[in-house]
């Protein structure tokens, strides 16, 4: 078990346990039952890797190690560990020459998606991408009905401004009307990228 913290001063307390061949097994079987958004984004991403259609990879978290302990000589166990910097967005590569960046969010929700799942500095880093010409992006996930939609910043970016007003969410509607939906399938598990296609090229 260890400690993260995270830049806000929030800790987080990890606990690491050794699967069974038999959960393996399991968790074989049943891979595409239930999946999270990430786990979709992320089983895409090495099959546009493997058929060299784009580079694309989940950004590290800089993390820094203030206690580790060593039970054993052929083993170390961090104890606590801080999260060096609050994140910007969880994905980017190189796609058709284009830099891409993007962020991944999911609701339990079914009208709406609440403002409340993005922070002001992820919002700053969109901004900034598309100011040089980046493609930007969220991926919205509906998890209740299993929807997701490739959303673009500039639309998010409005919406956020609106908090000032009230607003608390995005209704389902506009991402509908604004964003685009994104097939799941086999291989890609989610072809985002074919909604990249028709958006931005």
């Amino acid at each position: 078990m260890g400690t993260f913290h995270y830049p806000n001063g929030k800790k987080v307390t990890s606990i690491v346990k050794k699967q069974s061949s038999s959960s393996i097994k399991k968790d074989i079987s049943y891979s595409n039952r239930g999946m999270s958004l990430e786990d979709d984004i992320n089983q895409s991403n090495e099959y546009y890797l493997l058929t060299n259609q784009a580079i694309i990879h989940k950004k590290p978290t800089p993390v820094q190690i203030v206690n580790v302990e060593y039970p054993k000589r052929s083993a170390a166990v961090i104890r606590e560990a801080y999260f060096k910097l609050a994140s910007t967005t969880d994905y980017n590569g190189v796609y058709k020459g284009r830099y891409i960046d993007f962020e991944a969010k999911e609701t339990k929700n079914k009208t709406s998606f609440p403002l409340k799942n993005f922070h002001e500095h992820q919002l700053l880093h969109m901004q900034h991408i598309l100011d040089h010409g980046g493609i930007s992006f969220v991926i919205l996930r509906f998890s209740q009905t299993d929807e997701s939609y490739l959303f673009d910043s500039s639309h998010l970016i409005t919406f956020w401004k609106e908090q000032k007003e009230g607003r608390k969410s995005i209704p389902k509607g506009e991402i509908e009307e604004k964003g685009h939906s994104i097939t799941i399938g086999y291989q890609p598990r989610l072809n985002y990228l074919q909604v990249v296609d028709s958006v931005y090229f």
